[in-house]
């Protein structure tokens, strides 16, 4: 059951968190299967589509383009170190308004080789110079930090990112507590970009293992080795994540007034038809608990 020895969720915070999963962002890998995985969503979904080093940004813009067909609203990752230069960026840029691409997100990027832009500030302040179509840019936060780039360097970047963006997304996390007290910082300090949360789908172990291999991350398993949280709820779950105890525990700061919190964002690891049957059915179950 939702809330079997869990905190009963007031009438705010199931109000809140059904308003966040009515319309999420799901993430969707550039794999040969997304298609396949996009036909599992809801009509008019907003599907946000990663960047792979291996399969170069050119396959991003590609299936944002058939999930646009489709009738989806497709937001692409521009990964700053897959750019090669500012006449590449005003291709990537020029292709997009053709589409009538108003959304994406900026990221730094995985490449190991980046050319002219390094990060994810280099190429906004290059997408400003050059003029672009994008209404809405959202960037990545890190609320449990980052592996390689210290606490301090990325505050000091996402204020400067505040400038050109108009929201932020958190990384993948599954501590609700390290989000809660990172955005409350953060509001504290005047930061007043809206979030998205990260929060992660359904998913096995193995699944995790396989699609990171496939599309380039190469500490996949320091990233499971890291949050032993996640690992642990796997081995009591019986193979399978799912985030039921991460938004019980998430909503307060969803419901609470000057959060700012807009959306969440779905991390689906191409699992997207057990993603949305969890979506699904927590909503039918949040909806029974307030009747």
């Amino acid at each position: 059951m939702l809330f079997r020895r869990r905190r009963r969720l007031g009438g705010e915070d199931r109000a809140a968190l059904a308003r966040l999963l009515a319309a999420p962002t799901f993430e969707l890998l550039p794999l040969k299967n997304a298609h396949e995985q996009a036909a599992a969503l809801p009509a008019g979904s907003t599907i946000s589509v990663t960047a792979s080093p291996t399969k170069g940004i050119e396959a991003t813009i590609d299936l944002c383009e058939s999930l646009q067909g489709l009738g989806f609203v497709a937001v692409p990752h521009l990964a700053a170190r897959m750019i090669r230069d500012r006449a590449h960026l005003a291709d990537l840029l020029a292709r997009l308004r053709g589409l009538g691409t108003t959304r994406a997100f900026v990221v730094g990027g995985d490449a190991k080789e980046p050319g002219e832009f390094p990060d994810g500030l280099s190429l906004l302040r290059a997408m400003a110079g050059l003029g672009h179509p994008l209404t809405e840019l959202g960037v990545p936060c890190y609320p449990e930090g980052h592996a390689f780039i210290p606490d301090a360097a990325l505050l000091d970047a996402l204020w400067a990112k505040a400038e050109f963006a108009t929201s932020m997304t958190t990384q993948m996390c599954f501590d609700a507590g390290a989000i809660a007290t990172w955005l409350a910082a953060r509001r504290a300090e005047g930061l007043a970009l809206p979030v998205r949360i990260g929060i992660p789908g359904v998913a096995e172990p193995h699944r995790l293992l396989a699609i990171g291999a496939r599309i380039g991350v190469a500490d996949t398993r320091g990233f499971l080795s890291k949050n032993t949280r996640f690992v642990a709820r796997l081995v009591r779950s019986g193979g399978f994540y799912r985030p039921d105890r991460l938004l019980e525990e998430l909503a307060p700061t969803a419901s609470r007034p000057g959060s700012g919190v807009i959306d969440f964002h779905l991390y689906t690891f191409n699992n997207v038809a057990a993603t949305e049957a969890w979506r699904a059915g927590y909503l039918a179950r949040l909806d029974a608990s307030a009747a």
